[in-house]
């Protein structure tokens, strides 16, 4: 179910560390109070990833309640962006280039240049 991010509205991460001790409403409260963010919008997917990066959970509103997810690889890491504690909201094929273990958003990314570039 992880693997295919097709059905789901919006996709956020929680990118940073989160504690994957917790649970539903641990989680559901990093969403609302840290976050801002509704967690009663349906097909609306929340990400979390701990310090190791081989695991992720994930929080869905069914309508009638709450689906917790865990998913833990067995070779390989999730590509999870560390250098803020925000909430981001990524596509539908960053979500699969995530799954894939690639990069959804790039440490050095390619500066786009306002004018082109002079011939000699």
């Amino acid at each position: 179910m992880l693997n295919d991010g097709s059905g789901f509205k919006k996709i956020y991460l929680a990118t940073g560390y989160t504690d994957l001790r917790r649970g539903i409403d641990g989680l559901a409260a990093t969403i609302r109070f840290q976050f801002h963010l509704d967690t009663h919008e349906k097909n609306t997917i929340f990400l979390f990833c701990g310090r190791r990066s081989d695991r992720i959970k994930a929080l869905l509103w069914e309508g009638d309640g709450y689906l917790l997810m865990y998913k833990r690889l067995d070779t390989g890491a999730f590509n999870w962006p560390r250098t803020a504690d925000e909430a981001m909201e990524i596509t539908e094929d960053q979500y699969r280039m995530l799954m894939q273990g690639l990069e959804v958003v790039a440490k050095r990314p390619i500066v786009e240049l306002t004018d082109p570039p002079r011939a000699m």
